[in-house]
């Protein structure tokens, strides 16, 4: 069966990401694999340094012309794009899969109008006339909420807020129908009610447009709604892939541990210090031998020295979850149970007040 007819748009198979520096090789994506089906949503999540933003860039063929070594397979609709022509590339960006960047203002023209730039996007893949162009723009303008797009549609970047260019952005990626939309870290420069805006109109578009999303984020409570898998990286490689469910139900790797609980949660009572992980990421010219996480481990030594010497591999625990651990299975089963009974303690002294929200693992 063709991944279209089984339903998968994208397939990235060991897909490395080098950049050779005068200090050394820079492995920003090292051995990466996931799936993504039509109309499925994909949160990527780790700290800065993980390879998120690289992995997305590679995926829209924005390294070319830079020093990249990049190998492995990102098949979009069975194409690899890896090996595919520039001009091939180009011609798909946009028109099959476009992105939402981190910050508009940067990546909108300063010297154009927001309508040019999405007329000349829309343009580019669609043989039309410009006035053509300029209603499709005016009326993606209006689809993605923003007010009198009629005559907005004249205005330059810095005329916008900074959540109006975060939906023009969408506007201009949305303009083409794209397959797959990458949205890179879409709210980080955006107060709160404006997040939760942006991030229920990309739902709302995905929904109307049936367009397969990856969202990239450092923060786990962007996607936890929204996402169907989560894949979390780490130092450029995946430690934990898995359904939503599964991924923020029964976390299996002590790094997604962390993530949840420095995460504030604000539906439950919680009288304790939210919990950090220790220490910083690591260099990525300079990695660690074994396990990239183990200097920040408190599990590391459970492990009789295989965290120091051998990298894990990803390994299915459950049912289309898997993580890349060497603690024991048995002993990670032990702790769930460990973290369970401690959150029903907690809860029982007013402590903790869900069952969802995790204690602080402690190793033996």
């Amino acid at each position: 069966m063709s991944p279209a007819a089984a339903g998968e748009l994208l397939q990235v198979s060991d897909l490395r990401i080098h950049f050779p520096t005068e200090d050394g090789l820079v492995r920003a994506v090292d051995g990466l694999s996931f799936r993504l089906d039509r109309g499925a949503t994909l949160g990527i999540v780790g700290e800065s340094g993980s390879g998120k933003s690289v992995t997305s860039l590679g995926i829209m063929g924005l390294h070319e012309g830079t020093r990249a070594q990049i190998s492995g397979e990102i098949r979009l609709d069975g194409e690899n794009l890896v090996a595919a022509p520039r001009g091939r590339v180009r011609q798909l960006r946009g028109s099959k899969m476009a992105m939402i960047f981190q910050d508009p203002l940067s990546s909108l023209h300063p010297y154009y109008t927001v309508g040019h730039q999405i007329i000349e996007a829309y343009r580019i893949h669609n043989d039309v006339r410009k006035s053509t162009a300029r209603s499709h723009a005016i009326e993606m303008l209006d689809r993605v909420g923003i007010p009198q797009a009629a005559t907005r549609v004249d205005d330059y970047p810095h005329q916008f807020s900074g959540g109006m260019r975060q939906r023009a952005m969408i506007a201009m990626a949305l303009s083409c129908d794209p397959e797959l939309l990458i949205a890179d870290e879409p709210t980080t420069a955006l107060d709160v009610t404006v997040q939760a805006q942006i991030l229920d109109l990309i739902a709302d578009l995905q929904a109307e447009f049936g367009s397969a999303v990856i969202i990239i984020t450092h923060d786990l409570g962007v996607v936890a709604e929204l996402a169907d898998d989560i894949l979390v990286m780490y130092a450029g490689k995946a430690v934990e892939y898995g359904s939503a469910d599964d991924v923020f139900g029964d976390p299996g790797h002590p790094y997604t541990w962390g993530l949840l609980e420095s995460m504030p949660q604000l539906d439950t009572e919680r009288r304790d210090r939210l919990h950090p992980i220790a220490g910083t990421p690591p260099s990525l010219i300079q990695l660690p031998s074994g396990c990239a996480f183990s200097p920040r481990c408190g599990y590391a030594a459970l492990n009789g020295g295989r965290s120091e010497r051998e990298v894990p591999l990803l390994r299915e625990t459950g049912p289309g979850h898997l993580t890349a651990c060497h603690l024991p299975l048995a002993r990670r089963r032990a702790i769930a149970v460990e973290l369970s009974s401690a959150a029903a303690d907690g809860a029982a002294e007013g402590t903790v007040a869900e069952d969802g929200d995790l204690a602080r693992p402690a190793p033996e």
